[in-house]
């Protein structure tokens, strides 16, 4: 298991962490899974297009069209009931398959971390589970 620290900078924003999460796949591990789980419920994790900056725009504004920050019915005493919809609604984990020791994505595929109550520290956890490594 290892621990990815996340500083977000808005009070909504995704950042791409596959790089990050890339780097920690164990060297040997030829096939099996990544599993990444974010530890807030205010904050979430989504796969999704990382060639156009204008796809994370796109899906931030349309979450805020569907899931205003202010809405009178609203009843969460911390006043942040939009960002726990939001988080859930795009979930708390990702899976991701590993093949030939790295993350078996799609060409335009990125894994983003989606902040909708910041700026914060946030952390996410990475495990990774298979059989598959190959004894040096």
């Amino acid at each position: 298991m290892e621990i990815i620290n996340i500083i977000t900078s808005k009070h909504t924003e995704m950042q791409d962490i596959t790089a990050q999460i890339s780097a920690l796949v164990p060297s040997g591990l030829t096939s099996g899974i990544c599993h990444v789980f974010c530890r807030h419920t205010t904050a979430g994790l989504t796969i999704n297009e990382n060639a156009d900056v204008d796809v994370q725009h796109d899906i931030l504004s349309d979450l805020d069209r569907m899931v205003p920050w202010n809405n009178p019915d609203y009843r969460h005493a911390e006043g942040n009931s939009a960002a726990h919809l939001k988080a859930s609604l795009l979930g708390f984990s990702v899976t991701i398959p590993i093949v030939d020791c790295r993350l078996a994505l799609g060409t335009w595929q990125g894994v983003y971390f989606c902040e909708f109550d910041g700026p914060r520290r946030r952390q996410v956890i990475v495990q990774f589970i298979g059989g598959g490594k190959v004894d040096a």
